[in-house]
């Protein structure tokens, strides 16, 4: 759609996931600028604001209203204002909300520019020492358990890293739930990164929950772990791992179709033994 001549423009801006000064000069020059700043938390997003001498009508922007504000910036947009969409910490859209007034104005024909910086994900990936090339990114996992846990199982022959983030009312019971899945690989947990109390675990599942059920849950939680590993393994090996994911929730087919790719093993040959072995 060609762009609205007279429409203003939508900057998706991000802002410090919690050191204030990681925020970037052009973040500023553009917080400065716009007419209208939509923010998730107005509340919390005046501390930064008020940081930085920054004063500008505020739209509250939250995820539980996000359609019924999204009507009300785009209106915003069409009369000719510029808007910053910012969220409590890191890029907008990304696990925060976002995506539907940005859908909504590209849709429109409204110029959506970002104003790209600080990144919880990145961070962490940053200083893992874990493969960065490629990544999963998971962000939030389902609150309900018996989600989690299917969604975990999805991920369970998945060869890059994983990232993950977590709330802190669910972070251990979703370690218990990944070590059920990832037994045995290593994982590391950021929490509050950038902040005051920011801290870093490094080790096995096994090792992170047990320093994690030590310590005050607290903050906002990114999780790495390793992804699967190829591996020369025989047929009785296969099988162990086939029983495994079964045991997970897969079916025996799309498991043993899974495995046969990437152990090169014959899928004809895998399925019926695995039928032998029950």
């Amino acid at each position: 759609m060609a762009l609205k001549a007279s429409a203003g423009t939508l900057y998706i801006v991000a802002t410090p996931i919690g050191n204030l000064e990681d925020i970037t000069l052009r973040a500023l020059r553009i917080l400065r600028e716009v007419d209208v700043i939509a923010a998730e938390d107005t509340r919390h997003s005046l501390k930064l604001l008020n940081r930085y001498g920054i004063s500008k009508p505020l739209i509250s922007y939250w995820s539980g209203r996000e359609k019924i504000r999204t009507e009300v910036i785009t209106e915003r947009l069409f009369s000719g204002s510029s808007v910053a969409l910012i969220s409590d910490a890191g890029t907008p859209g990304i696990s925060d909300p976002g995506s539907v007034l940005i859908r909504r104005a590209l849709e429109s024909g409204i110029a959506v520019v970002p104003v790209p910086g600080p990144s919880a994900l990145v961070a962490a990936l940053s200083v893992s020492g874990l493969p960065s090339g490629e990544f999963t990114f998971v962000g939030f996992l389902p609150p309900k358990a018996a989600q989690r846990k299917k969604k975990l199982s999805s991920l369970a022959l998945e060869p890059r890293t994983l990232v993950f983030y977590e709330a802190p009312h669910r972070v251990i019971e979703t370690l218990k739930d990944m070590q059920e899945v990832f037994t045995g690989r290593r994982a590391e947990m950021y929490r509050e990164l950038t902040k005051v109390h920011e801290e870093t675990v490094r080790g096995t599942l096994e090792e992170i929950i047990e320093a994690a059920e030590q310590r005050t849950v607290a903050g906002e939680y990114v999780i790495l772990i390793e992804g699967w590993r190829r591996a020369v393994v025989d047929i009785e090996e296969a099988l162990r791992e086939l029983r495994e994911l079964m045991r997970l929730g897969k079916g025996r087919k799309e498991a043993v179709r899974a495995l046969a790719e990437r152990y090169g093993l014959s899928k004809k040959g895998l399925y019926d033994r695995s039928l032998l072995d029950g």
